[in-house]
């Protein structure tokens, strides 16, 4: 096999399952957390990090 092919494939693996790859995994990471605070924000009383979070959210509001 010519140098080129095994090059596009070791290109192709390394680059195309890795990044797609990473990209699946901080993906789920991400729609983990979004659910995660979807569950919190419906609870009858919020845990104290999502409190402290809304707090620091709101002090950081943009004066108009």
């Amino acid at each position: 096999m010519p140098f080129y092919w095994t090059a596009s494939i070791g290109f192709f693996l390394g680059f195309a399952f890795g990044v797609g790859c990473a990209l699946a995994v901080m993906y789920s990471i991400y729609m983990g957390g979004y659910r995660a605070a979807i569950r919190d924000s419906q609870l009858p009383t919020p845990p104290d990090r999502y409190r402290k979070a809304l707090e620091k959210n709101s002090s950081h509001t943009p004066e108009q």
